[in-house]
């Protein structure tokens, strides 16, 4: 992306424009892309590292979660209007937003996620985590959701009703357990870990494995594709590998695009 230096991060998009926001950490901006041309449409400037993005379609906001100062920007998703400063601690990162509860999740510092009011930033709840939380997942049809939590090698499964923990699910053999992806109507949930590189597919009812599937090294970020049944694991070495059925019950590598190095 022209003018765009350094590590891009998270992604987030608006389907009903159809523009993509892209956190461009390195260059402490995000980039706003047109999707039906393909171009960059503006630029949005004077962010801190933003690591994570979550827009919400109504009222029309946008969150930009700052690594570097712990920080969350509210702007007014349509005119990028600066709304409300959100200050967590350090390292905010990933966003998420449920829209039957019309909250956004954050996960920020030395472990936790704060749960916030979408249309006004008001702070609702803070739920504690035994580490920096990484890439999660929410249910859709249920309140569950799925946390990665590296340092202490698991995933952390929370009654967002309730707003605590309820089980821990301890990802043995491996490590450096990034991206997630959820296939809620399959009761999967894909881990991508890093020592040794690899997407574990576990069943979100029982945290049982299923799978462990080799991949390239470094895994960034995991995209599940309901209708085709596929996996894209973004890998840091420089390929996004695609995983998909090889026979009945089975997932497996079945393409690899080089791409250029993003991770770090």
């Amino acid at each position: 992306m022209d003018g765009v230096e350094g590590r891009i991060d998270h992604l987030a998009a608006d389907t009903k424009i159809q523009r993509l926001f892209v956190a461009a950490l390195g260059n402490g901006t995000v980039e706003v892309v047109d999707l039906r041309s393909g171009r960059r449409s503006r630029r949005l400037r004077g962010f801190h590292e933003p690591q994570g993005l979550g827009f919400v379609a109504s009222p029309s906001r946008l969150f930009v979660a700052n690594g570097a100062d712990g920080t969350c920007e509210v702007l007014h998703g349509e005119t990028f209007t600066h709304l409300r400063t959100l200050r967590l601690s350090a390292d905010a990162d990933n966003v998420r937003y449920d829209p039957r509860t019309r909250r956004v999740y954050v996960g920020y510092g030395s472990g936790a996620l704060g749960v916030r009011d979408a249309a006004t930033g008001d702070s609702l709840d803070d739920i504690v985590l035994p580490a920096h939380p990484e890439s999660f997942q929410l249910e859709s049809a249920h309140s569950r959701i799925f946390v990665n939590v590296p340092d202490t090698r698991e995933v952390v499964v929370i009654e967002r009703a309730h707003g605590r923990s309820v089980t821990q699910w301890h990802i043995e053999d491996f490590a450096a357990n990034y991206p997630m992806a959820l296939d809620e109507a399959g009761h999967r949930l894909f881990i991508g870990c890093r020592h040794p590189p690899a997407v574990l597919i576990l069943d979100d009812r029982s945290g049982g494995r299923l799978a462990a599937v080799p991949i390239d090294g470094d895994v960034d970020d995991l995209f599940y594709d309901a209708e085709t049944g596929r996996v894209l694991a973004s890998c840091g070495a420089g390929f996004i590998d695609v995983l998909g059925v090889t026979r009945p019950g089975r997932l497996a590598v079945i393409a690899s695009t080089s791409s250029r190095s993003t991770s770090t």
